[in-house]
């Protein structure tokens, strides 16, 4: 046995080591990625399934003939406009905000490193709210397209002083300096939107309609954020790389050479863009951002370069699956797609809080 050992050449011996070894993790992540892709190919499927089934329910339910035929040779027919002017508008709407929320808690949840963490934890929800009430206050009521774009400028505001707040901090914009700003700031915002409604009855009814939050709203702000959408995704996916290091730690990030400002810098900036963008179109809707990583990770695990994606298909998923729902419980009415996904994800954190508890005990 020594002899066969000491037969090796010395030289060659550690790249045969190495050899292997790289065969080794070439081979095991084969399966790996075919399994990712897998799912994230199965992610996509259910997506489209969630498309079809709200554009086929409604308070007349609809068959897939009749869904083709309003797509693509509508004859002006009741159903056709339905299709056409009901249902498909809020179907684009779910898929917009659906993706962007569901991308945006992927990347809030990763700077963070916090599980519970949403993109509202970065004041978004509140500073749209604020400029809401204040200018409802200030102006009277608000064509829907107005209020639309206030609720964006205010989110991006509350964002902005969040990371001012935190990048002052003794050691820049950190997980725990950008959760204790986001807190600040949301509180400020709170307090402020409750002392403006008090004293103005206009303000506490703008902000009891925007709050419900539901993709059957239709503003006209779609075709004014698009770029915004689109930047904020752009943002994301080159963000991926730098939140994967970010995950071992900040030190190990710099010494694989990632600017840690700046890699905080964009996904923040990617998660005002893409939650500023969900709230401006349909308002707040909790409990998404919240959701959405948790699945995509059960999925496809902890590396970004799928969480991303299969956190944008998710999102749509579970946004229009939500809706549909919610049209289908309270019918003839309907349930708002916040309120089903909040009795949804209510009890999913419970289990969540309570199963991290056992496994640290």
């Amino acid at each position: 046995m020594a002899r066969d050992v000491l037969s090796v050449p010395a030289a060659a011996a550690p790249s045969a080591i190495a050899g292997d070894g790289a065969g080794r993790d070439a081979d095991a992540r084969r399966p790996r990625r075919g399994r990712r892709l897998r799912w994230l190919l199965l992610a996509a499927l259910v997506a489209l399934g969630a498309v079809v089934l709200s554009m086929l329910v409604g308070g007349r339910p609809s068959t897939l003939a009749e869904v083709w035929h309003a797509v693509v040779t509508p004859t002006g027919s009741v159903m056709d406009v339905t299709i056409r002017e009901l249902r498909w508008p809020r179907t684009v709407t779910g898929v917009v905000v659906g993706a962007c929320l569901g991308v945006a808690g992927v990347l809030v949840q990763g700077h963070t490193r916090n599980p519970i963490a949403d993109p509202g934890l970065l004041g978004i929800n509140q500073g749209a709210a604020l400029a809401i009430v204040s200018a409802t206050a200030m102006a009277g009521a608000l064509a829907p397209l107005t209020q639309a774009l206030l609720a964006f400028a205010g989110a991006l505001v509350a964002v902005v002083a969040v990371f001012l707040v935190s990048t002052s901090a003794r050691g820049g914009a950190t997980p725990i300096t950008l959760v204790l700003a986001g807190a600040a700031i949301s509180s400020l915002c709170t307090g402020l939107v409750s002392g403006i409604v008090l004293m103005d009855d206009q303000a506490l009814d703008a902000l009891r309609f925007w709050q419900v939050g539901s993709v059957a709203v239709r503003n006209g702000s779609l075709e004014v954020i698009a770029p915004f959408l689109l930047v904020g995704m752009v943002l994301a996916v080159a963000n991926v790389g730098a939140l994967n290091a970010l995950s071992l730690g900040e030190d190990t990030a710099r010494s694989l050479g990632v600017p840690v400002p700046v890699a905080r810098t964009v996904g923040i900036l990617a998660i005002t863009l893409l939650a500023g963008s969900a709230v401006t179109h349909a308002g707040p809707i909790a409990f998404a951002g919240l959701l959405v990583p948790h699945l995509a990770r059960a999925l496809v695990g902890a590396d970004y370069r799928w969480l991303v994606p299969v956190g944008a298909v998710a999102g749509v998923a579970v946004l229009l699956l939500a809706d549909t729902a919610g049209r289908v419980i309270a019918r003839p009415g309907e349930l708002s797609v916040g309120v089903v996904l909040a009795v949804v994800g209510a009890p999913f954190f419970v289990h969540l809080a309570r199963r991290r508890r056992l496994a640290t005990t």
